[in-house]
């Protein structure tokens, strides 16, 4: 697999790194660019950072759809024998140019591209100055929102999966069952800006703010608080290489629709054709049990769609 070229050489993005309960704002922000757009803007820290999480590895990938040209039909792609995805090529376990593991983003991109019949290449896409640049057919875990696809102007596939927000607590963590709780517990770790913080704000809830997934983790796990809503995927890949102390997820949020969406591929402005073989490659993979295999490999439990 070719890799496209559209990446900084030492492929970090500083300060990108979020999470999905972002996008769940008041009002549609889905597929913005940076934190402080999107509302997870990252507080100062001393913590080393691990690479940018789901809001740089998505949010500035429909904005590559955006702009004119970038609309290949079914019969053009299998002309050229290859089909292109934006990624983030710092953002395990959703995507990484480099080391064994290329993130479960790339292997079910891999997946399409052998059912469709050609061959994917990833265009590597870090800062806006790259968005004029990179010529993507499509992107993956599109949240499918009729307003998020709206203003991302994605068409997208039959959803293949469902996420969200939950709440994440240590393994040993015996006294928190319910949103009811949370009053008593301490402070509960939150993304700025997010649904997830307005919804425990307007509880009563007292949070605690970071840009990161993995940070809010970290300090569950020290005590440092009592919780943090994150999705699912934090969790799973979390625990993945934390085997002896892993955490649990406590589904607080499945009620609040504002917090739970369906995951889909998000196609730049498809033909009829080329929207309808990408979910005859879905339903394959997806019965075949080879989605679900994929994600496991990550520690990520998917869910069906809701």
């Amino acid at each position: 697999m070719r890799r496209g070229q559209f990446s900084k050489p030492d492929g970090r993005a500083p300060g990108l790194r979020g999470n999905l309960s972002c996008w769940r704002k008041a009002g549609p922000l889905m597929w913005r660019l940076l934190p402080d757009a999107g509302g997870c803007k990252p507080r100062r820290s001393n913590r080393r950072r691990k690479g940018p999480g789901r809001l740089a590895a998505l949010a500035f990938l429909a904005l590559l759809m955006s702009g004119p040209g970038f609309a290949r039909p079914l019969d053009q792609v299998r002309e050229s024998g290859i089909i292109a995805l934006c990624a983030h090529p710092n953002a395990l376990p959703f995507s990484a140019k480099d080391g064994d593991r290329h993130g479960f983003q790339i292997e079910l991109a891999e997946a399409i591209a052998r059912e469709v019949g050609v061959r994917l290449e990833t265009h590597w896409v870090v800062e806006s100055y790259d968005l004029n640049r990179a010529d993507c057919d499509f992107v993956l875990d599109a949240i499918a929102d009729p307003e998020a696809q709206a203003e991302s102007r994605l068409k997208l596939s039959k959803s293949y999966a469902s996420s969200g927000v939950t709440l994440a607590v240590r393994g040993d963590n015996g006294t928190i069952h319910a949103l009811a709780d949370l009053t008593a517990a301490g402070k509960i770790g939150i993304l700025p800006g997010s649904m997830a913080a307005m919804y425990l704000d307007q509880h009563g809830i007292q949070t605690s703010p970071a840009g990161f997934e993995s940070d809010l983790l970290d300090e569950v796990a020290t005590g440092e608080l009592a919780g943090a809503a994150v999705t699912p995927t934090a969790i799973g890949y979390y625990n993945a290489g934390h085997a002896l102390h892993p955490m649990k997820a406590i589904a607080v949020f499945a009620a609040i629709p504002e917090l739970n969406w369906n995951l889909a591929v998000g196609i730049a402005k498809p033909d009829t054709a080329l929207t309808a073989t990408i979910n005859a490659a879905l339903d394959k993979l997806v019965a075949a049990g080879a989605v679900k295999t994929i994600y496991a490999r990550y520690g990520v439990e998917l869910a069906p769609p809701r």
